[in-house]
């Protein structure tokens, strides 16, 4: 009786078939801005909920948005306070507790990239050392959501310049 399969050609197309389901994942379509979505929470997420305030600050600054073609670069300077140090296109920042920022601009900036460093409003001085995340603002297509921490990873104020491209 022939044997269409050594055992060896089995063990290795069975090796081969479970690495590939392991490391392949499963791939899903995403939301495009094409169709209106808004960014989803995802597991793990903590930005704060949104507040009236909040809402109402970021409708106010669409309406100034001049729609044009020129205002594709965007940045904001902030105080640990979260005080608006100065900016392009920012109107306001709103803090919500130790190292949580919403910076709110006059322009929809979910489709854009972010980029953000620990940096000092003033004129002087490296700042000391942290770190920091951005992602977009839930719910707010014109705000940018920060998160700050200090060196051991402790949510904590510190300054931060903010730029948006796109």
């Amino acid at each position: 009786m022939a044997r269409l399969f050594s055992r060896k050609a089995v063990a290795v197309t069975v090796a081969v078939l479970g690495l590939t389901l392991a490391g392949g994942g499963i791939a899903a379509a995403q939301p495009t801005e094409s169709n209106g979505a808004q960014p989803v929470a995802q597991q793990g997420q903590q930005q704060p909920p949104l507040t009236p305030e909040s809402t109402r600050k970021a409708r106010e600054a669409l309406k100034q948005d001049a729609g044009t073609l020129a205002t594709t670069v965007s940045f904001a300077v902030v105080a640990s306070n979260g005080t608006l140090a100065r900016g392009q296109d920012a109107v306001s920042v709103i803090k919500y507790g130790p190292g949580q920022y919403e910076v709110i601009f006059n322009r929809v900036v979910s489709r854009g990239a972010y980029v953000a460093t620990i940096g000092e409003a003033s004129d002087c001085c490296i700042p000391g050392g942290g770190e920091i995340a951005v992602a977009p603002r839930l719910s707010t297509p014109n705000a940018v959501f920060v998160q700050t921490r200090n060196y051991n990873g402790t949510a904590s104020d510190r300054p931060f310049h903010l730029y948006v491209a796109g």
